[in-house]
């Protein structure tokens, strides 16, 4: 980093840092995420100016030599990284065994590198990162709509008939699903019979219909209620 610092030198650093962080957060406007534009536009400048305030600092003498201490600049940026911590955290949410949030937490981290290189005045090293954190976003997407994902899905069959409940897990098994949970309730009294699953199974793209075994199952006379989760 230079020991003076010009206005063009910042208005330089400052223009970069907002269009890396425009781009980042258009990825995750586009994509519904809490983290979007503002966020990271934001969390890029942070990062910029500290850096910049930094730079500007370098100049500035500490303590006389017989001081037990001295001026530590690397203490803000230091600083603003820590800081990040408690914000991503705070992106991601858990809710039973899914986990999300993940993606952007490590978005607003990327932003916050981004814009300590550029704040730094390391435009190449930045723009590399940015063009790296691009391809990550968008390119990687690609990639994972032609991967095999694992859904999850619970269902819940009320029946008059026990035969179906000993035929459930054989239409599971032929669906090419698998058993996760399995729960059987025989009420007597009423001669029904409960069963309740969590069924697993994988796909390459995210379904958005129904499984064919939940549509076999509307159809048949011998269930009296369907309740189906994913």
């Amino acid at each position: 980093m230079p020991l003076t610092l010009t206005w063009s030198d910042v208005a330089v650093r400052l223009a970069c840092t907002v269009i890396a962080g425009f781009l980042v957060g258009l990825d995750r406007d586009e994509r519904g995420k809490p983290a979007g534009i503002r966020t990271n536009v934001l969390v890029c400048l942070a990062a910029s100016l500290s850096m910049i305030l930094a730079n500007g600092m370098l100049g500035t003498s500490g303590k006389n030599s017989a001081s037990f201490s001295v001026l530590d600049l690397m203490r803000l940026p230091l600083g603003i990284l820590s800081g990040m911590g408690f914000i991503g955290a705070g992106a991601i949410l858990r809710k039973g065994d899914m986990v999300l949030g993940v993606t952007t937490a490590a978005t607003l981290w990327m932003a916050t590198m981004l814009g300590l290189c550029f704040g730094t005045g390391k435009i190449l090293l930045g723009a590399i990162g940015l063009l790296i954190t691009l391809l990550t976003l968008w390119g990687f997407k690609a990639v994972e709509r032609h991967l095999s994902q694992e859904q999850k899905g619970s269902l819940c069959v009320v029946t008059s008939s026990e035969e179906l409940s000993g035929e459930l897990r054989d239409l599971v098994k032929l669906s090419g699903m698998r058993v996760h949970v399995w729960s059987v309730d025989v009420s007597r009294d009423s001669a029904r019979v409960t069963v309740e699953c969590e069924l697993r199974w994988r796909v390459r793209q995210r379904e958005h219909k129904d499984p064919a075994l939940i549509e076999s199952l509307r159809h048949r006379a011998d269930v009296e209620r369907l309740r189906w989760q994913m």
